[in-house]
């Protein structure tokens, strides 16, 4: 993957509070699932495949609501600052990989003149305490979408 310039978009899969319950040989699935998503960071890790973050949690409302958490859970594989750059910068350079399905006319992922960039004011450093996106009604002073302040100030 990584010789071709391939991109791999994992999914945190966790035997952790935001688990589903699962009883039998669905739990024993789960756990094999679990053990699976490691060894695919491992892999990526030890072979420097691109690694951009994703989730499914888009139809979950409780779970959408916890991205930042599910962000913050990978520093089990990586720093802090390498989070932040997956789920910015790095996506935004795999989106822009996308040719006309991009719906985004412009730079992304980048804070210059002429990018389009959302940005959040975090009370705090998440590089060095990455647990502040995990509380964004706390943490996050404002958010800045499109130029516009959407929240907070």
């Amino acid at each position: 993957m990584a010789e071709n310039d391939i991109w791999w978009c994992l999914q945190p899969f966790l035997d952790d509070e935001d688990a589903p319950q699962l009883a039998g040989p669905n739990r024993a699935k789960f756990r094999q699932m679990v053990a699976g998503t490691d060894h695919a960071y491992q892999l990526a890790i030890k072979h420097q495949v691109r690694v951009a973050f994703g989730t499914d949690t888009l139809f979950d409302a409780r779970l959408a609501a916890r991205q930042g958490a599910q962000l913050a859970k990978l520093t089990r594989w990586y720093s802090p600052a390498e989070l932040l750059q997956q789920a910015t910068a790095r996506n935004a350079e795999l989106l822009a990989l996308s040719g006309p399905r991009n719906p985004y006319p412009g730079r992304l992922g980048v804070v210059e003149e002429g990018a389009i960039a959302d940005l959040i004011l975090v009370d705090g450093d998440p590089v060095t305490d990455i647990s502040l996106i995990t509380r964004p009604q706390e943490s996050f002073l404002a958010i800045i979408k499109g130029g516009q302040l959407v929240t907070g100030g």
